[in-house]
């Protein structure tokens, strides 16, 4: 079970996790899912599902960060739902079909894909270049092929899909506020459809902690779920005032660190 020590250090990364979804539309899952791993690994829970418990764990906070993020986006105005209605229900697809899939992947195949995922997005961030925009956003297939392929991908990573969606739409000159605003109402349907589904790819595991509903550990979701939705509304009214090139930068030495650690660890086998 979890110690008071591990639960402190939850909160704490919740309290991270939270104001920077808010922020930047991005952050949440990538700073809960090594968190947690390691969290898990530290009190020798879950064994080889400890990637499974992680990605799907931090999906299932995802839901309820994304609805409060989301509303304080919405109360500003800068929450395209046109684009949200266009790509969400691809993105339901997407992430379903991925999070089933991903009860057969081991949990060293999706660490090493969370590793690589991150070090991407760190190193565009540290670059702190965005695609400029040269088109408007597609019609009904391609907001549904985007929207799907962001989907799946996000459920092997255990995001909300930010990191993909905000650049999509800033390419397709969407303004970066109503990027990053319309990112988090996107992220409300992955994140309920992706935890559906590792609960249900999980059901019939063996070996998972006492707590687990599948592969959504309940004890750690409460922890991070009750500080996410206490700090996304801070970090999406700081997005108005705060400098948020120079915050991203953080952010990414901040998960570039966290990805090393994971790749330390799978390099010690």
């Amino acid at each position: 079970m979890l110690t008071l020590p591990l639960l402190a250090a939850l909160l704490a990364c919740g309290v991270v996790a939270g104001f920077m979804a808010g922020l930047l539309g991005v952050g949440g899952g990538l700073i809960i899912v090594p968190a947690l791993g390691w969290a898990l690994a530290a009190g020798h829970l879950g064994g080889a599902h400890a990637q499974h418990l992680a990605v799907g764990t931090s999906l299932a906070v995802m839901v309820f960060t994304s609805a409060s993020s989301v509303r304080a986006h919405h109360r500003k105005g800068a929450v395209d739902w046109r684009i949200v209605r266009g790509m969400a229900p691809a993105m339901v697809v997407g992430t379903l079909l991925g999070s089933l899939i991903a009860g057969w992947i081991s949990g060293a195949a999706l660490k090493w894909f969370f590793v690589i995922y991150a070090y991407a997005v760190a190193a565009q961030m540290l670059i702190g270049k965005q695609p400029k925009g040269g088109r408007e956003m597609p019609g009904p297939a391609g907001q549904g092929a985007a929207g799907s392929f962001i989907g799946m991908v996000s459920s092997w990573v255990g995001i909300g899909g930010g990191s993909m969606s905000v650049p999509f739409m800033t390419w397709c000159n969407v303004p970066v506020h109503t990027a990053i605003g319309t990112s988090a109402a996107l992220g409300w349907p992955i994140a309920i459809s992706g935890a559906a589904g590792y609960l249900i790819s999980g059901w019939r595991a063996e070996g998972l902690p006492w707590g687990s509903a599948g592969f959504v550990y309940l004890p750690a979701m409460l922890a991070l779920m009750l500080m996410t939705v206490l700090l996304a509304p801070l970090g999406a009214r700081a997005a108005h005032r705060l400098p948020v090139p120079r915050l991203k930068k953080v952010f990414a030495l901040l998960m570039a660190t966290m990805a090393s650690e994971m790749l330390y660890r799978l390099l010690l086998g």
